[in-house]
């Protein structure tokens, strides 16, 4: 496995251990100078990885950027990364622990945090990293994302806002239930918001938790930025996701479920409910030969 002289701090356990699941929380680390983080590891990284897993866009957004009007410049994932001092963009590599050194890093990484997590959220499952590349001043829009996260800050410094997590002002619950059926992770955001933001401020050595589905954004510095996410999913995660799904389909019926958190026996029934089915729709699936679904839920 890759060696590293310094994973997180016995600090930013102390942290973690305070904050983990449902509260971000600001962490230390080592990695400000790992040799998988150089320009030159990242070009050949950018090159090596199916153009499936890299998405790079003009970087210089407003924070309510909508989806529908990013721009991409015209290059290749090599010549951004070559360029990323001067083209406004920002980008990012997922999936990089199908490099088999990416892989070590990440697996080194969680395992020196599973004492923590397991005990409260269950083993970790589905872990993956992801390579963010951003240009000076670049703006990554208000947005959630489904799983635990991680983020590293390797060079360069930056500033993510994180809102809480499970605010139906922030968030109402249709936007949830939309959300895990496959709408963009991009988010409508309102002055009014910033009251409830709480501002990370990394700089190399930094890192930041961000619970599921923590709406956040982030401004990049004056100078290049680079960091490094390690996400995994928990059982805590998968159950999120199936009561927004079951949600979803008690108000197609016309009902008006409770929110997730309101009624934890129903919580539970539903969650119960819809891993059954899943695992009856598998099953079918494997019997007619057709591929069942690769999601956590």
């Amino acid at each position: 496995m890759t060696t590293i002289p310094t994973l997180f701090t016995p600090a930013a356990h102390d942290a973690l251990a305070s904050a983990y699941p449902a509260l971000p929380c600001g962490l230390s680390h080592g990695l400000a100078r790992h040799p998988l983080f150089t320009r030159a590891a990242l070009e050949a990284l950018a090159a090596s990885l199916p153009v499936s897993h890299v998405e790079h866009s003009i970087g210089d957004v407003p924070v309510n950027q909508d989806p529908s009007a990013t721009q991409v410049a015209p290059m290749t994932a090599p010549e951004v990364v070559r360029s990323i001092d001067t083209n406004r963009c920002w980008m990012v590599m997922k999936k990089v622990e199908h490099v088999p050194a990416y892989a070590d890093l990440l697996e080194t990484l969680l395992a020196s945090l599973a004492h923590l997590v397991g005990p409260r959220t269950g083993p970790i499952i589905r872990p993956e990293a992801f390579v963010f590349l951003s240009a000076p001043n670049s703006v990554t829009p208000f947005h959630m994302d489904p799983e635990h996260n991680i983020l590293l800050q390797i060079e360069g410094r930056k500033t993510m806002n994180v809102y809480p997590a499970g605010s139906t002002e922030l968030v109402p619950q249709e936007a949830h239930e939309a959300f895990h059926r496959g709408a963009h992770r991009n988010l409508v955001h309102r002055p009014a918001f910033e009251a409830q933001a709480r501002p990370f401020a990394l700089q190399p050595g930094d890192a930041v938790y961000v619970p599921v589905k923590a709406p956040h954004w982030v401004q990049n510095g004056p100078e290049v930025s680079i960091s490094f996410s390690v996400t995994w999913r928990s059982r805590l995660s998968d159950g999120e996701a199936r009561l927004h799904l079951v949600n979803h389909q008690l108000r197609k019926l016309g009902l008006q479920p409770a929110l997730p958190g309101q009624s934890p026996l129903a919580d539970q029934a539903k969650i119960r409910a819809h891993r059954g089915f899943k695992a009856v729709t598998h099953t079918v699936k494997r019997a007619l030969g057709r591929q069942p679904d690769r999601t956590a839920y």
